[in-house]
Formats: C-alpha cells, structure tokens, sequence
C-alpha cells in the first residue's frame, strides 16, 4: 500500500490516501460523459519547479483537478482502473501542465525508452492534444513518459491522410522547444511540462478557449484511456472530439528566432580524388511570428549532416520506391502543404529540393516559408527555395508551392495548391523550356461522424509531354466502432508529371476497397479483439489493360497480454507489358501472371524487454515461386539501451533461373540522458554488395538543436572492382537563440 501523501484537496475529493481517492473515483461516475468534457486553465502566481513533482509544488496550490479517464482499450467504456489528475496553469510566458499518474503497483510500471520521440505506445506514457485555434481538425501533441522523454507531433486533418515522416496526418518529426521532467514515487509517477507560449501558434483574443485532450498508457494492461471519451475506432488524433480548456491568458506574440550552425567535414575514399577532403560550413535559420498565427521562416545554405540516413530498401518490382522526408526544415506544418495519395501520387514531395537523380545530395542555397492561419480557419502555405544544380545531370532550381486551404464544420474543407520548378537550362540548353508546373484543388466533407467523402483534381504542365496530363481521386470512408470500410476510385494520365512530387506509376486507372471489422469477445481465449478484413486494389491502364491486382484476406487476433497473429491469403495478378530486370542478368518477360501466397505474421509483446515480430510470406511470384521472411528482434535494458535486429529475405524462383536476396539491418541506440544519445545504424545489401553504417552522437539543448558528431561509412563492392570504403566525419553545433 502506498503511503499517506498528506491531507490536501484532489478535485473536489478531500483524502489521506490514495486508496480512498481510487474508491471515491469509481464510486461517483458509472458511465462517460456524453458530451465532451470542459475544464479551467488557471493563472499561476508561481512558476513550478520543474522537477516532475507536482503534489508538494506550492505552485499548483488552488488549481483544480482534472480528473475522468476513461477506457477503449482493454474494456471500452470503462473507468480507468487507474486514478489520474492533470492540472492546467500558465504564467505570462508558458503554458503549464502537471500530471500525476497514480498506480498502487508503482513496481510494475514499464519505461521503455528514454530517446526523444520515442514511441510512447510501449511504456507508460501521458500525452496532452492542444487544439490552439479551435478548428477541431488540426493539432499538436506533447507527450511523455516516466523517464521524462520529449515527444511532440503535429496532427494535420485529424491524421486522415494516413501521412506519418513529413507527408501530413501524424507528423512526428516537427520538433519545437519546450521542457519536461518526470519522476517515479510509491503513489505511481509524475510529471511536469512547461511551454513557451512562442512555441504555439494561436488566435489573437487575450482569453481564449482551446480544444484539449489527454492520453494516458498503462502498458503492463494494454490499457488506454482517455479523458475525453473516444470510440475504440479512434486515437488521440480525433481532434474534432477533444474537450476544451477556458481561460487561457495568452501573451502577444513576439518571437524572432535564429538557429546559426557550424560544422567541419573529413571525407576520404570511395570514389574521391586526391585523398582527404576538409570543408567547413556555416548557414543559419530564421523564425519570426508575424502574427501569433502565421510564421516566416528563413534559411541559408542548408544543411542536414544531423539526419539520419535512409534505409535501404531492395526493389523487387518495376516501380519507384519512396523514401520519406527527414531533413527538419521541411517537416513543419508539412501536412499542410500535402495533397495526393501517399507512396502512389504526391502533388509536392520535398525530398525533390536538394537530392539529385541517383539520391545525391544538392547543396540548398536557401529558402523561405510561409505557414499558418488567416483568422481561426484558412491555412496558408508559401515556399520558395534554390538548389544548386550537378553539371551534366541536374540544373539549378527555383521551387515554388503555394497552399490555400480553408476547413468548414466537422471535419469539411476545401483547398488548392500551386508547385513551380524553374530550371536555369543548364542542362537542356533552353532556360524557357526547363521548367514544370502542377496544380491541384483537393477536398473533404464530414458526414456525421462516421462518413467522410475527400478527393482530389490535380494537372501538370511540361514543355516536353501532351496527352493526358490529369490525376483525381475520389474516397468515401466509413468508420465505427465495429467497421471500417472505403471504396475510392482514381485516375493518373500518361503525361502527368508531378516533377516537384511523387509517382510511382502513370498513365492507369484504380480501383480499390476496404471491408474491416473489429470483434471484442467477451471471454473467448484470452483474446482482446478478431479484426477480419479484406482490401483489394486493381491498376489498369487506358486501354483496359489489367496491370496489377492485389486481393488480400486476412484476421488479426489479438491477445489482451500483447501478443498478435496475422493469418492472411493474398491473391495476386501483374500484367507485365514491357520485359524488365528483377535483378542484374535476370529479366522478367512481358505475360500476364496470376498467383496466389499464404501470409502470416507473428508478434509478441512489444512492452517486453525482449520481443520479437516475424513476416513471412510463401507462394508464386513472376510465374515462379517466393519464400520471404522477415523478422525483426527487440532488445532493451531498461530505458537506456536498445537493440533492433532485422532481416528480410527472399528466395525467388523464376522460369528465367534462381536468386536470394538477403537485406539485414542493425539498429543500436544508448540514452545517457534524454537529450544526450548515441545511435548506429549498420546495413547490408547482399545483392548489392553494400554495407552502410552511420553513427550519430547528440547531444540536444533544445527541440533538435545541439551538438552532433557523425560518422558514415559505405564499402561499396559491386562493381568488383578493388576500392576503398567512402568514409566521412562531421561535426555540427547548433543553438536556437532567442532574440524576442
């Protein structure tokens, strides 16, 4: 039993323990509320010491207890079987929130990770939504866990886009400066955040009401609750059912913001002349709030040493492949500028600005950004930035992307968007002819609360292609809490040519549907939830031609303790017109080609120290046959150190002869705290004969400014030619100073 933490007030519950606080909740309140909850924001005569102790905080004295968590996971509906209180305050500078995590098994409580924006579903966790400007589609979400770590995000259309790395929906690469701290006691855990009102953006009005909601995990139960109710169907990203926080004094804003950096590069090997090169860099960043809604941001000479490398990744098909944005610059309010469909057809794609053909990097001269609201509804976006150009390859660019877009009642909104790149004709010789333009005009409407209609037209323009220049798409979604279905419909023209986005395939016509159900048994097995299922998708070009077809069936079991299995059949068709090489020496010829593969996927608990996830798929492949599995191993000491092993491998059979592919990756990460971390990234291409490492030491003072020490190594043999590994080591320092 936990001791007595002193005779106070919790809400409106006056007690000595805290059993009697977890027996007075569940004694008052049967069942959730059924309209969204509404709690006060109070003005702090004290700033809190931050130190994750709220209950003997003399600042929090006389604010009022949040309280009311309610369950969708296990037992939707239910109480938490948990206590939690949050309290809600703000200075003339910050915004305040204090969370208390009771738990009468404070041993039990599971902390995975103590990185920055780790993932918060596998430890005990709090996480708070902030709707600043009301609009009940739009948010950003500060979360936590018992070690203390920073996660932030940006919600974007309620994460209806299904865009996560940059692309819109849930964006948790956007990172923005605030602080936190948490402990562990014998009542559960605590915590205390504070932020800078300069790291919101809101309205103009001195008292303001905000849509809030909060989170809490507790994993050793697989239990989420809510203290706005929501259906099981739903996350924390369902914005438009968030409760509200009244009161909130909010300063003017006045923030100018400039991030300088410095770094030092060595790099030697590979495919460099002359020995060792040395360069030195120097650029900046600048953001300043022109109103407390709309922020100009401004950079010079780019640079993005800090990021991690891509993952490699092993085409087996004949279409593009999609790596996602990480550089930091692009990823603020990156869902806003977002319209298509996510790894087939994207409008705007910012990984085009300063990565060359081959995925070399371009050196970025600068750029401006324009972003965030006229009024409390219309979104704007404006971005205009020049790369350097690769003689013989690649010319000098100016892009250009201008968004509009303005939300109507529940979930509703229309938009349109403008992509430029200009060319100098460096390398067609004609400056007139090297340039590309798209335009689009997208929206979505909110029927009730289950039903959303969204859909897109979009056109390009090219000096060198005529024909059929256009992309749409059309959606209608449905969403309970026991079905989630879609049926949409889409179009891509041989001369569409989105260069400044993303395509993976032209010139078809699609068709594709989605049938899901979610069943939660009473008592059946130990199981928590069945979600049988069943998509197809089907590409067929102008001509009738049936490309691609992809019917999956499928059953998730889920287990209360964590465990899943994915039992599925896939039913699979390609029409291939144009013979292509799957492999070097190996082709696949142009036929029509039917199969059918068994799909099943194991995974163990993933709040674990050690766990485990296995993919594997069986069956025929190109009038041949394919085994591919691919596990992946999970290994943690604590919060500190983790481990992550996986491997995908592939074992093809074709008419035209056999070959493996094998692609292993070893991922290493050690928290020394939770701004200092040290990670590597060690990858090998069999086929390519390639191994990839990248080591990355950090050491953060705010948001992801900090000091960064790099290193990168690439053995490349597969030209089987003798040749040294390309390696290179960078040092980067970056602060944010604030100048208002």
């Amino acid at each position: 039993m936990s001791k007595v933490v002193g005779r106070r007030w919790f809400g409106s519950v006056a007690c000595g323990t805290m059993l009697c606080l977890v027996v007075c909740a569940h004694a008052s309140v049967a069942t959730p509320p059924s309209t969204p909850p509404v709690a006060q924001a109070y003005p702090l005569n004290d700033t809190p010491t931050l130190d994750g102790n709220v209950i003997d905080d003399p600042a929090w004295r006389g604010a009022k207890a949040i309280t009311g968590f309610w369950q969708t996971r296990p037992d939707d509906g239910q109480p938490a079987t948990q206590r939690t209180e949050v309290f809600v305050g703000f200075t003339d500078k910050a915004l305040y929130i204090g969370i208390v995590c009771y738990d009468d098994d404070p041993n039990a409580i599971i902390v995975s990770d103590s990185r920055r924006d780790a993932s918060l579903r596998d430890s005990d966790s709090f996480q708070v939504l902030l709707d600043t400007f009301r609009d009940r589609q739009n948010g950003i979400v500060f979360g936590t866990n018992p070690a203390g770590i920073e996660y932030d995000g940006q919600i974007t259309r309620e994460s209806s886009g299904r865009f996560r790395g940059g692309g819109g929906g849930f964006n948790l690469n956007w990172d923005t400066t605030w602080a936190v701290q948490a402990t562990i006691s014998d009542i559960g855990w605590s915590a205390e955040m504070e932020i800078p009102f300069k790291s919101l953006r809101y309205d103009d009005e001195d008292v303001q009401t905000w849509g809030i909601n909060f989170q809490r995990n507790i994993r050793r139960n697989n239990e989420v609750v809510f203290w706005s109710p929501l259906p099981r169907q739903h996350s924390l990203s369902r914005v438009s059912q968030a409760g509200s926080i009244e009161g909130v004094r909010v300063p003017a804003q006045r923030n100018l913001k400039i991030t300088p950096y410095g770094l030092g590069k060595v790099a030697h090997g590979g495919e460099l002349l002359g020995g060792t090169h040395v360069d030195e860099e120097f650029g900046f960043d600048i953001k300043y709030s022109l109103t407390p809604s709309l922020t100009l941001d401004a950079t010079y000479n780019t640079d993005f040493a800090q990021v991690e490398v891509d993952e490699l990744q092993v085409n087996l098909d004949r279409f593009s492949l999609f790596f996602p944005e990480k550089r930091p610059f692009f990823l603020e309010n990156a869902g806003q500028f977002s319209v298509g469909s996510r790894r087939e057809m994207q409008l705007f794609f910012s990984r085009r600005i300063g990565v060359g053909e081959n995925g070399e990097q371009l050196p970025i001269d600068g750029g401006i950004r324009l972003s965030g609201k006229i009024g409390s509804s219309t979104n704007i976006g404006l971005l205009q930035m020049r790369a350097e150009g690769l003689e013989g390859s690649t010319p000098q660019n100016d892009f250009t992307v201008i968004r509009v877009n303005q939300e109507f009642r529940n979930r509703s909104s229309l938009g349109a968007i403008f992509v430029n790149r200009d060319g100098d004709g460096s390398v067609n010789g004609n400056e007139s002819d090297d340039y590309n333009r798209a335009y689009a005009i997208d929206g979505r409407w909110g029927i009730g609360e289950e039903t959303t209609l969204s859909g897109y037209f979009a056109k390009t323009d090219s000096p060198d292609l005529s024909g059929k220049d256009h992309a749409f798409k059309l959606e209608a979604s449905y969403s309970s809490e026991n079905w989630s279905n879609n049926l949409s419909y889409a179009e891509v023209g041989d001369a569409f040519n989105p260069e400044v986005g993303f395509l993976s395939r032209r010139g078809y016509r699609k068709g594709s549907f989605g049938v899901f159900r979610r069943i939660r048994p009473d008592d059946l097995w130990g199981l928590h939830e069945l979600r049988p299922h069943v998509n197809y998708r089907g590409f067929w070009d102008f001509d009738g031609y049936h490309e691609t077809g992809f019917l999956h069936v499928d059953n998730h079991w889920e287990w209360r303790n964590g465990w899943e299995v994915h039992t599925g059949m896939n039913f699979t068709h390609e029409g291939v017109k144009e013979a292509f090489d799957i492999v070097d020496g190996m082709s696949v010829q142009a036929d029509k080609y039917d199969n059918k593969e068994v799909q099943l996927v194991l995974s163990s608990d993933r709040g674990a120290p050690l766990s485990f996830r296995v993919r594997t798929t069986v069956g025929g492949f190109f009038g041949g046959d394919r085994v591919a599995i691919s596990p992946t191993l999970n290994y943690r000491i604590g919060e500190t150190l983790r481990r992550s092993l996986s491997w995908d491998y592939n074992d093809i059979k074709l008419p035209g002869g056999d070959f493996t592919v094998n692609l292993a990756r070893l991922r290493l990460s050690y928290s020394f705290t939770p701004k200092i971390l040290l990670q590597a990234l060690v990858q090998f291409n069999e086929r390519d004969k390639l191994i990839a490492t990248n080591f990355r030491f950090s050491w953060l003072s705010s948001a992801n400014a900090g000091l960064y020490l790099v290193y990168n190594e690439i053995d490349d043999s597969s030209t089987g030619a003798p040749s040294r590994p390309r390696r290179e080591f960078i040092l980067k320092y970056s602060r944010i100073i604030d100048l208002l």
